[in-house]
């Protein structure tokens, strides 16, 4: 039966504390049947009564938690949760996390019984029958001790170690004594319990789920400097009781120590600041005068610890979650957003702050004030030149000098060094030359920069703006080969200046006149890849750039004229017809059919093109491409508030062959109003601390079974559903990680959003996105993972919704090792799947195969391979910046699909396409050309041709085979570097990143010389062969 517990009277150790009455014991229970009545879970008719015991009804408090510190800080109401006989009558796994002042370890006091007895429990943790728990015999000593105390296990980095918790008084001040199993022979760990102690449970919240499970309350205990510590103890009774003498304790010290307030004064205060608010504002009805006196007495505690300092101003449209991350260092390895992120603890307090954000950000029109800054945005394609001259034509047009400054650069360098290893000298000479040339009428200092390759964006602000700017993040998306060179693409500031958030994106996009898809493609990829991580966030979504609530876009955006008549258009031109001529602007158009910018604005454009010129003169092109004339360079913004004052070309300017481009805004901030917010804020912590303990969230959900049929590799697939909040209070929802995951999906699966709030009867759509990438393509063709998974929709305060997400994988020789590729003559889709599972396993146990094909003599080279270079030997080697232009999407996904289900005679798609699906082939490999084993012998020998040659040569022989292969084809290339552009340096550098990859531990560990030395190994390869 459950154990009972002692009264205070038979307590030495805690005279006159215990306050669980029989009258507080009914009110529990009075709760408890109120909230079946309102439509509580009742878990006594769900999981069923236990014979011999009473049925469990259901929890009274919404978040079934337990509360005792000074005050009720952030509005939490305290509740007596004292064990009421026969109520509590299913043990539960408690969880206690235990935090104090101090935190170390302090002589023990108590009497020597007192430690004995703690002792001899200790010694019982080798009699627990399961692993983690704490036994029978355990328990029955914690009921025997002369002091409070309560057994359980503390657990620590995963390990759970058993434990005993008690209530001590040391000079004349109560605490918390932990003695565990590691310190059983020295002093035991105290935590006084004082001002600054607070305690938190969350009781059996997990009930709520849609399985039958016992996973029990989770407490936490925190004081001013320890850090927290977590308890799990078995007997739910002995925990309550246990909690509810620390909240005597802790409710005699603050009646010691704070004055008496003044029930009828008090409660006047809250019924007056609450008549502004409308009925209805938080999405639920504000009676207050259906409240009771007990309920009154509350709010009155309430009032009280509402006085805080509130939050900073929340912002609308900002989902976001933590990184530590200030300003981007090129030092550093470039690390993805998906191996960024991580899943931090998510609190109450948390989960309670956001939901104060979150209505906060719905009204905040009820406390800011818009003021007007003038924002100078300014963009010049320099064509790899150093500056020549004075900036100040363009930088110092107005004569009121602006609040900002948003300058970007494009083709800044043109070097190799600058397109492989990030580092170029233009890039202090540029931005020296834009310090000098900034408004002389004001002091302006860089607020961030950030450059990718030749994309540089530079904002500089007046100081005295400086320390109302904050959540300064920068970010970089390349959409060259690969979606990685960064020869094309976007760099970005995001910011927030006072309560609006900016974001600053200046980006290069595809050239050539017939490419204007290529140009769309561009933007799409910078617009879906390019996500913000903000430092000072606590929510768990990406900002991407479109959740900003003002969007700059600027740059070369290399959109040209339909015309292709040069002469037509310079006639055009200097009859001054430009309206004539934007009708034939291939942005205009593209704006228009919404296939790109589609919710952008953009001024009238006044000014004859910018685009091309001879250098250092304002003659068209005059060479033998003789380019037509174009408005590549351009300005372009979204968002409320926002006026442009001009929009103009700089014709003084004559280092490159574009002119500079700007435009003046005149953009309104938002201000909070501090009286305002704090008012508003009071009143929305008032409210929602009695709607909590009124009602459950709930949400609804379209559907819960999800299939993909068919998925490839690099396909995406996508299937939606709607949620909706049916209950009475805004929830907030997000999908969290299963037990012993790191992340809430695996990572070929993705939701978005992945969290969010919701207001009563608001739906929101979620969608479900399939994408196998080379990070989880080899697992899926070797029959190691499947598109099977479950997702939990977590509701805080609620329960958990289960997602079935299932399909079938149809598998891709991207992602398949060179081995087993070598042992197939048929397309990869005929091969049974059985057999290339088990082609794979006989690989990696080097043992024989028994399979159709490993009974032949294998392939000298995947088939694969060389129907890709093939085709390039054939129809690319004189094709103009090969391996250097991105092919088109739709034409990769028809040549994956075609080299993985037949054997053609021709590879569709232009030559740009098959070139890249050749570097996303080899990029796919799970073990690269030069295995891994070989890669630092290789680095090492990099300084000698002849040490070179050598590792080659120990190389399995498909391996061996494979990279001559590819070194015979690219010097073939490099003889008709005239035609295609490419160059010795170039190609090593590429194609060492692919064929030369550090083992997956050390990639982070990489460093620029490795790097070097990487391109050093294959260059001598490029230049003298490799003859044995």
């Amino acid at each position: 039966m459950p154990l009972s517990l002692p009264p205070s009277a038979s307590n030495p150790a805690l005279p006159g504390l215990h306050r669980a009455t029989c009258k507080s014991a009914a009110i529990a229970a009075n709760q408890r049947r109120g909230r079946e009545e309102r439509g509580g879970v009742e878990r006594s008719s769900r999981f069923g009564a236990i014979p011999g015991r009473a049925p469990v009804p259901a929890d009274p408090f919404p978040v079934a938690r337990w509360e005792a510190r000074s005050g009720t800080s952030r509005g939490t109401r305290q509740i007596h949760r004292s064990p009421a006989p026969g109520a509590l009558s299913v043990p539960a796994a408690q969880s206690v996390h235990v935090t104090g002042t101090g935190g170390g370890v302090l002589p023990p006091a108590g009497g020597a019984a007192a430690a004995a007895a703690g002792a001899a429990l200790l010694r019982a943790c080798a009699q627990r029958g399961v692993a983690g728990r704490p036994s029978a015999a355990m328990e029955a000593r914690a009921a025997g001790c002369g002091l409070l105390s309560v057994a359980g296990t503390e657990v620590r980095a995963g390990r759970r170690e058993p434990c005993v918790l008690g209530l001590e008084r040391r000079a004349g001040r109560y605490g918390v004594v932990i003695r565990s199993q590691e310190k059983e022979n020295s002093d035991p760990d105290y935590i006084p319990i004082n001002s600054r102690f607070k305690c938190v449970q969350e009781a059996e919240e997990t009930l709520l789920i849609d399985i039958a499970t016992n996973t029990g309350c989770k407490v936490r205990i925190q004081g001013e400097q320890a850090p927290e510590r977590l308890f799990e103890i078995p007997d739910e009774e002995r925990c309550l009781g246990f909690l509810s003498e620390v909240q005597s304790i802790q409710e005699a010290h603050l009646k010691a120590s704070l004055p008496e307030p003044k029930d009828s004064a008090i409660w006047h205060q809250v019924e007056k600041s609450l008549t502004g608010l409308s009925p209805g504002a938080l999405g639920f009805e504000d009676d207050f005068n259906t409240l009771g006196l007990e309920e009154k007495r509350n709010m009155q505690n309430h009032h009280t610890g509402s006085r805080r300092e509130p939050p900073p101003p929340p912002v609308a449209q900002n989902k976001q979650f933590h990184r530590e991350r200030e300003g981007a260092s090129r030092d550093q390895p470039k690390v993805t957003n998906t191996m960024r992120k991580m899943f931090l603890p998510n609190t109450q307090s948390g989960q309670r702050e956001g939901l104060i954000k979150h209505v906060l950000a719905k009204r905040e029109k009820a406390y800011i004030n818009l003021h007007n800054f003038r924002f100078f945005v300014g963009t010049w394609n320099v064509n790899g030149q150093s500056p020549d001259s004075f900036l100040g034509p363009w930088l110092v047009y107005d004569v009121e000098p602006p609040d900002f400054y948003c300058i970007g650069f494009q083709e800044l360098d043109l070097s190799t060094e600058a397109f492989f290893y990030l580092d170029s000298t233009k890039e202090q000479e540029w931005l020296s030359a834009v310090e000098r040339s900034l408004h002389p009428k004001a002091k302006y200092k860089k607020v961030q920069m950030v450059r990718l390759v030749g994309m540089m964006l530079l904002i500089f602000a007046k100081k005295d703006h400086l320390s109302n700017i904050r959540e300064i993040v920068t970010e970089s998306v390349g959409t060259g080969v690969m979606g990685k060179m960064g020869n094309k693409g976007g760099v970005a500031i995001r910011f927030m200046f006072y309560n609006t958030t900016f974001c600053v994106v200046n980006s290069h996009l595809a050239a050539h006149v017939e490419d204007f898809e290529r140009r769309n493609q561009d933007y799409k990829d910078i617009c879906a890849r390019m996500s913000f991580l903000i430092p000072s966030s606590d929510c768990l979504s990406e900002l991407n750039i479109m959740k900003h609530d003002v969007v700059i876009w600027l740059g070369d955006l290399n959109y040209r004229l339909c015309l292709l008549d040069a002469s037509e258009v310079k006639t055009l031109i200097s009859k001054n017809e430009l309206k004539k001529l934007l009708t034939y602007d291939q942005l205009n158009i593209q704006r228009t059919q919404k296939k790109a910018f589609a919710d952008f604005m953009e001024g009238d454009i006044k000014f004859i093109p910018t685009y091309k010129y001879d250098s250092k003169t304002d003659r068209w092109d005059s060479s033998g491409k003789c380019r037509v004339p174009a408005w590549c360079d351009r300005i372009l913004w979204r968002g409320g508030d926002v006026s442009q004052l001009r929009y103009c070309s700089h014709m003084d300017l004559k280092t490159s062959d574009h002119k500079p481009v700007s435009a003046l805004f005149r953009i309104g901030v938002k201000v909070v109003d501090e009286q305002k917010y704090r008012k508003l804020f009071e009143d929305i912590v008032r409210i929602m601390d009695r709607m909590e303990n009124d009602f459950l969230p709930s949400l609804e959900l379209s559907r819960r079974e999800f299939e993909f049929e068919n998925v490839k590799f690099r396909q995406l697939q996508k299937q939606k559903f709607q949620i909706t909040n049916n209950g009475q209070v805004t929830c907030h929802f997000s999908f969290i990680p299963k037990l012993n995951d790191n992340h809430y999906c695996k990572p070929w699966l993705r939701a978005e959003p992945c969290e969010g709030y919701l207001e009563p009867d608001e739906s929101a759509e979620i969608s479900l996105d399939v994408y196998v990438s080379k990070d989880s393509v080899t697992l899926l063709n070797s029959g190691e993972d499947k598109i099977e998974d479950i997702l939990v929709l977590h509701l805080d305060r609620g329960k958990d919704y289960f997602l079935t997400i299932s399909g079938t994988y149809l598998p891709s020789c991207f992602g398949t090792s060179l081995e087993a590729l070598c042992r197939m003559k048929r397309p990869i889709r005929e091969v049974p799947v059985t057999k290339l599972i088990d082609l794979e396993k006989s690989i990696l146990q080097m043992g024989s195969q028994d399979s159709e094909e490993a009974s032949e003599v294998p392939l000298q080279v995947p088939k694969e391979i060389w129907l890709l270079v093939d085709h390039l030997f054939k129809h690319a080697l004189h094709q103009e910046d090969l391996f250097q232009t991105p092919g088109m999407q739709e034409e990769l996904e028809q040549i994956i699909d075609c080299l993985d289900t037949s054997i053609p005679e021709t590879i569709p798609g232009s030559n740009h396409s098959v070139a890249e699906a050749l570097l996303i082939f080899l990029e796919a490999l799970p073990e690269p050309v030069i295995c891994y084993e070989l890669y630092q012998r290789c680095l090492e020998g990099s300084h000698s041709s002849r040490l070179c040659r050598q590792m080659i040569l120990q190389l399995p022989s498909c391996h061996r085979n494979v990279f001559r292969y590819l070194m015979s084809f690219l010097r073939e290339l490099l003889k008709y570097s005239e035609d295609n552009n490419i160059s010795a340096p170039m190609i090593a550098a590429l194609f060492s990143s692919l064929l030369l990859r550090p083992p997956p531990n050390l990639m982070a560990r990489q460093t620029q010389q490795d790097r070097q030395r990487a391109i050093n190994f294959l260059y001598s390869f490029l230049l003298s062969g490799d003859e044995e």
